[in-house]
């Protein structure tokens, strides 16, 4: 299957720095980062960020602000130039686990953006609750599907099993793997939901499938819910499904999951990201996945910093009971309730 090697329309789903942005932006990230204690968890640190991204260029927080009234047809958005170290990028990562902790050029430039867009959150459960986390190959884990494998990553909703899952994921490149090849792959259900027959959408939003939990959120067992893979507005739906995690309760609706996997196929956006791109994902209407790539373990292996944004933050609140910005795995009973 051919597809375009970088997402264009006229909604205008890549938007490069200029470079007086970038400088502009590089500017207010060395800023961020030399507040002390140059710790991207610490919560002072994480409020000089929501302070700061007030001052973002202007044409940049106009973009951010479109894109959350409405993602586009691609439900992505790709921006270009950001600032990476001056004085180049470290080795690459390859343990597993593995979190920028500390206040980099691109970890406070990234963290600036995703304030601007709504409140950067983690999960207790996952990467030990680090706010920046890398995204990177780690050895003896080549076939595992998840961010530290190297084979096709399936399409997937971010933390698909979890009622407050992110509204959007980031993914900023520090540097991609040797031969170029790895690439982000994006299908928005916008794109998806025309190519299915109407009783395949019916199904779709019918509570037939389950979504489990992977076991480093140890979850009690029998947690998930039957619920519909379609859910909201039947005419423009938001999309949940892992497609290594989802289950079809019957026969028909295992039909229709594999008729909406062939449809992801035949619909998905491949990005080749390079230093300084950042992508978001709308993670309630698109996947996402990433095509095969082979490691080194060189210390020049593909690296990725990813984020997360909620953009209602109260919504999360009995999940943080410090009020941070950190969700426990554990949701009290009033808020498993699917959106």
């Amino acid at each position: 299957m051919s597809v375009p090697s970088e997402v264009m329309n006229p909604a205008g789903a890549v938007f490069r720095l200029d470079s007086a942005e970038h400088d502009a932006l590089a500017e207010l990230a060395a800023s961020l980062a030399g507040v002390s204690p140059g710790l991207v968890d610490d919560d002072g640190w994480v409020a000089a960020a929501r302070r700061l991204s007030g001052d973002l260029p202007v044409r940049l927080r106009s973009r951010l602000r479109e894109f959350t009234w409405d993602p586009g047809t691609d439900a992505m958005l790709l921006l270009r130039n950001l600032p990476v170290e001056a004085a180049g990028t470290p080795p690459t990562p390859s343990v597993p686990g593995s979190v920028q902790r500390g206040a980099t050029l691109p970890a406070a430039a990234l963290m600036l953006i995703g304030m601007a867009l709504g409140e950067v959150v983690a999960f207790d459960k996952e990467k030990s609750g680090a706010l920046v986390q890398d995204v990177v190959p780690v050895p003896g884990m080549e076939a595992f599907q998840g961010n530290a494998g190297s084979v096709k990553l399936n399409m997937h909703t971010e933390n698909a099993f979890h009622p407050l899952r992110p509204d959007l994921v980031g993914l900023m490149c520090l540097r991609n793997d040797h031969e170029n090849v790895a690439k982000l792959r994006v299908a928005s259900v916008r794109r998806i939901v025309p190519l299915l027959p109407a009783p395949v959408r019916a199904v779709l939003h019918e509570p037939r499938f389950l979504i489990e939990a992977p076991a480093s959120f140890d979850m009690p067992a029998g947690s998930a819910r039957p619920r519909g893979v379609l859910t909201g507005s039947h005419d423009d739906p938001d999309l949940t499904v892992d497609f290594s995690s989802t289950v079809a309760l019957d026969d028909e609706a295992a039909d229709a999951l594999l008729l909406l996997e062939k449809a992801v196929e035949r619909s998905y956006r491949e990005l080749l990201l390079q230093p300084g791109d950042l992508a978001f994902v709308d993670n309630r209407m698109a996947l996402h996945g990433r095509s095969a790539f082979v490691p080194r373990y060189d210390g020049a292996d593909r690296w990725l910093q990813r984020i997360f944004v909620h953009l209602d933050h109260r919504r999360s609140r009995a999940l943080r009971p410090t009020g941070g910005q950190v969700l426990l795995s554990a949701a009290p009973a009033d808020t498993t309730t699917e959106r």
